[in-house]
């Protein structure tokens, strides 16, 4: 019949049409061609950002361990600090040397007072803890912003990018019902299909974009969140250590 050859054909022509992803983006033109170039300049500083963080917080976590075993195994805090200075990506290394300084400094600065001033107070010893405990706590802070950088991007990207891609894709078949409702000869699908499926590529392009930054936000304020922990555990067991030995 008429009818089944007519459905044949189209089920042929369907088969033997492939979609040719490079070749819609490269003929979209205009704001949809805006869109995208601003998707993928995303995507791409997203996939920067995920393997440069990847590698860090690895290096980061790596070399915590192996500081906070060298803390505990050893007994002189001068010898810990050494080591510590070949532990540079450790947060939890930058925090005790921040306060060892403290604790340096304070120690210098009581020795150099004569007795009779009254060096060795109670009330000299309770701004020495304070003022140890201030500097692990601004450590702290500027460790956890160094952390936490760029990571705020990909929340960003996969917060906004779908929204950037329906922009795209509402502004292309706008332009596309638009163009149909000229004076053209040819009112058919196919005069629309092309624009649409143009319009359409950059919400695939955004959920490129945005999918995995939203994982690789979450898989890193995980690993954020725990290094963070680490770095409060160890404040408060250096300072106890600091009042049992030095503030007695």
């Amino acid at each position: 019949m008429d009818w089944t050859r007519s459905l044949t054909g189209l089920a042929q022509a369907a088969g033997n049409k492939q979609i040719d992803m490079l070749e819609l983006i490269t003929q979209t033109t205009g704001v949809v061609m805006g869109v995208l170039i601003v998707l993928v300049a995303m995507s791409i500083i997203s996939w920067y950002i995920i393997g440069y963080k990847v590698f860090y917080l690895r290096k980061a976590r790596k070399e915590s361990t192996r500081f906070l075993d060298i803390f505990w195994r050893s007994k002189r805090l001068d010898n810990i600090y050494k080591e510590a200075e070949g532990l540079k990506r450790s947060p939890v290394s930058q925090v005790f040397k921040a306060g060892y300084v403290e604790l340096s400094k304070l120690k210098s600065q009581s020795q150099s007072q004569s007795k009779d001033e009254g060096g060795n107070t109670m009330s000299g010893q309770l701004t020495g803890i304070e003022n140890v405990e201030r500097s692990l706590h601004r450590a702290y802070l500027a460790e956890l912003t160094h952390l936490e950088s760029l990571v705020p991007f990909l929340a960003t990207t996969g917060a906004t990018a779908p929204f950037i891609g329906l922009f795209g894709t509402v502004w292309g078949i706008m332009q596309a019902f638009v163009a149909l409702s000229g004076d053209s000869a040819d009112l058919g699908i196919q005069a629309i299909a092309g624009p649409i499926a143009e319009a359409l590529i950059s919400t695939a392009i955004s959920l490129l974009a945005a999918i995995p930054s939203v994982m690789a936000f979450n898989y890193f304020s995980q690993r954020i969140k725990v290094l963070s922990a680490e770095m409060e555990s160890f404040s408060s067991d250096f300072l106890n250590i600091v009042k049992r030995h030095f503030f007695k």
